[in-house]
């Protein structure tokens, strides 16, 4: 049944797997033992229209809480109707720079709410490069834009290597990876988890001798998340791995 349900439209499981109990954080505490702050802020959230699979909340609390009451820079790729960068803003802090990018116009009239709002595509080097200046660097990097893997993978190529050491570099609702709308599928070379394995050689090119496999990300890569549609890589100094023994005595 999940297998069927995956090959059809975005909303339809969307509707399919939305939530039908009374309270959301009774469910996150009983399915993921999670009570953080995040989870209550969303479950509280009475602002513009937001909607997150549950299981994130606590993958964004364990990867993203150091960040609060930080002056760190925040982008977010998709925008929708703004409720969103509204949870970011409450869970950060005011003195976070938040920015979101949206490809549809009408996301400009949410510009200063919450935080900036800039109009253009994902896949738009020249735009992405002219957000990250405009923003004096970014730090934390969440991909929840169209969702389509060469639009996905555009932006993790222009961008990963503008993110600061350390940083953080999110992508979510990788479900699509796995339908061909979406320019993916179980098997096909498209499908964005496919990248991981050369992502992994490249972070231990200490073992091997070949060459890099995706130059310019792979090299600064300290650790690589998989989660149910959700991918984190942590980006930092990438140092020779040191091996000691000590022996008491």
């Amino acid at each position: 049944m999940f297998r069927e349900a995956k090959m059809k439209s975005f909303r339809t499981v969307m509707r399919e797997y939305r939530f039908q109990g009374d309270s959301i954080t009774d469910d996150l505490k009983e399915k993921y033992r999670y009570e953080g702050d995040l989870g209550r802020l969303y479950a509280e959230h009475d602002g513009p229209l937001i909607q997150k699979w549950h299981h994130y909340l606590p993958v964004y609390e364990k990867y993203l809480s150091r960040y609060r009451g930080t002056g760190f820079r925040f982008l977010e790729i998709g925008v929708s109707g703004g409720g969103s960068l509204h949870l970011w803003r409450h869970y950060f802090g005011d003195d976070a720079t938040i920015m979101g990018i949206d490809i549809n116009p009408d996301c400009q009239a949410l510009d200063g709410q919450s935080g900036m709002v800039r109009i253009g595509s994902q896949d738009d080097e020249a735009f992405l490069n002219r957000v990250v200046e405009e923003m004096g660097g970014v730090d934390v990097i969440l991909d929840d834009g169209s969702h389509r893997m060469e639009h996905v993978s555009k932006s993790l190529q222009v961008l990963f290597p503008k993110l600061s050491t350390p940083g953080l570099y999110l992508v979510e609702d990788l479900h699509t990876a796995y339908w061909p709308k979406y320019g993916g599928g179980l098997d096909a070379p498209t499908n964005f988890f496919n990248i991981v394995k050369p992502l992994a050689d490249d972070m231990h090119a200490w073992l091997h001798e070949g060459p890099a496999k995706v130059p310019g990300i792979g090299n600064a890569i300290t650790g690589i998340h998989l989660y149910d549609s959700m991918l984190i890589l942590e980006k930092d100094e990438v140092h020779p791995p040191a091996h000691s023994r000590i022996r008491g005595g």
